[in-house]
């Protein structure tokens, strides 16, 4: 048996590869593929069924992609109108060599959720495996507010159904394997660690020790969760399918001039380096958002129809930036710049900037009662935990669409947990014609550690 499980950083999204002989099945593929095809290549496998849990909300996934390399089947849940791929029943089996996959439905996270067990025919069919999809996570379980408010309650009765009824049942041994990781937006505390049989989780996971129906939707009820504007483009294109890519896209590599005229012509500015880095020095009206934090943060501030420049540290992080912007559906990255900010500047082409400033020159700016607007862009449980006297809440993924809160022309100090989401806000302020910005350097977690004080 081959049991490969592939991890997609940004989105901590997980999905497998399971062989035996000369079969193979993948369980939701991402959407840049190949690895999949070379896992079956290298093992002498072919690729016979393609698997989803659900229609995923937070990346494209890759299942026609696949099909369209392999001829797998593709199958998914009842009860929403896919224009791709096979319906499946409840407990519907397949067979790939001596194994065995099992669809179980287990509404909750989505009404169409499907989850799959594998057993080993040699072995009396026992479980081993299974894969929930987002019902249920190391850690943490699914949440269930994707139907929208009236149904959360609906949707968190189901999914405890399907968890204590349908999965905890297979067996405290049983293996798990969820679709998402530790900092995935469709849970809300998935744990670090990364392995975990339902034994457990029925020992461990906070959520799963309330047993009792009415304390686990109260608990679900509670949740505060965000919900990006790029969900429903996902949801659109995992229902209808995406666009095929022949390649991943081959952004141009773009002289300072070059770029300038793509500006120009309404390309939108993504500069991926450090806040301190930004902040000192950038291009007029550019989106700051740190590498590894574009899976997390482009959906809520890039638009479809536009195409996306790139302004990075150094140039060999490019095909991590296409990979993360691909998985989210932006595959028009037109180019990035050559040579980086520094080639700009040594054009005499004009930069704008920023303040950084420390929490102990924030907290004098306190004492001295000074005229400003401290603005909090972290998430709501965040908040709710601990902020800075006199601050003002807004998520930095709603910021851009709720300035009116904000007076015009003040100044505006920024900071989240650790300066890389405050550095997305003050980025967002200047391209709106905020002038007198700063950025916490370490925010909050440096507010901490210099022992200032913190109001619930």
């Amino acid at each position: 048996m081959i049991f490969e499980r592939i991890k997609s950083e940004g989105i901590a999204h997980l999905s497998y590869f399971l062989g035996f002989g000369k079969e193979a099945v993948v369980i939701d593929p991402r959407r840049d593929c190949q690895i999949y095809v070379d896992l079956a290549r290298q093992n002498g496998m072919n690729i016979k069924y393609i698997f989803e849990t659900h229609r995923n909300e937070d990346y494209v996934i890759g299942s026609q992609q696949l099909k369209t390399l392999t001829g797998a089947d593709i199958y998914h849940g009842i009860y929403l109108d896919f224009e791709y791929g096979n319906a499946l029943k409840d407990k519907q089996n397949f067979t790939f060599g001596s194994l065995k996959l099992t669809a179980l439905h287990t509404p909750g996270h989505t009404d169409e959720s499907m989850s799959y067990v594998l057993s080993d025919l040699n072995s009396n069919e026992v479980p081993v495996m299974v894969f929930t999809g987002d019902t249920l996570f190391v850690g943490d379980v699914g949440r269930t507010d994707l139907n929208g408010p009236d149904k959360t309650s609906q949707m968190a009765s189901k999914l405890y159904d399907s968890i204590f009824n349908k999965i905890l049942p297979l067996g405290d041994e049983v293996i798990l394997c969820p679709a998402h990781g530790a900092g995935s937006v469709c849970g809300g505390a998935i744990s670090q660690r990364e392995h975990s049989t339902l034994g457990l989780e029925r020992i461990h996971n906070p959520v799963l020790q309330k047993t009792d129906r009415d304390e686990f939707v109260k608990h679900k009820l509670a949740e505060h969760h965000e919900y990006p504007p790029y969900f429903r483009k996902m949801e659109e294109y995992n229902l209808r399918g995406p666009p095929i890519l022949e390649c991943l896209p081959i952004p141009k590599m773009l002289s300072p001039q070059e770029f300038r005229e793509e500006m120009e012509k309404g390309a939108v500015v993504v500069d991926t380096r450090m806040p301190h880095s930004f902040g000192g020095a950038h291009i007029k009206d550019t989106y700051s958002i740190w590498l590894e934090g574009l899976p997390s943060f482009a959906g809520w501030v890039l638009s479809y129809d536009k195409p996306i420049l790139l302004v990075m540290e150094e140039k060999e992080q490019l095909d991590k930036a296409v990979k993360y912007l691909v998985r989210l559906g932006y595959d028009n990255i037109k180019g990035f710049l050559e040579g980086g900010i520094s080639a700009w500047y040594m054009e005499a082409l004009p930069v704008d900037g920023f303040h950084l400033i420390s929490v102990h020159d924030l907290k004098r700016k306190l004492d001295e009662n000074e005229r400003m607007v401290i603005l909090d862009v972290r998430g709501q449980d965040e908040w709710e935990a601990g902020h800075i006297k006199r601050s003002t809440h807004i998520y930095v993924g709603n910021l851009e669409n709720n300035l009116d809160k904000l007076p015009d022309k003040c100044q505006v100090v920024v900071y989240c947990g650790s300066a890389r989401r405050s550095n997305i806000a003050a980025s967002i302020l200047k391209r709106n014609g905020y002038k007198k910005i700063y950025n916490v350097l370490g925010s909050m977690a440096a507010w901490k550690t210099a022992g200032y004080e913190i109001v619930k």
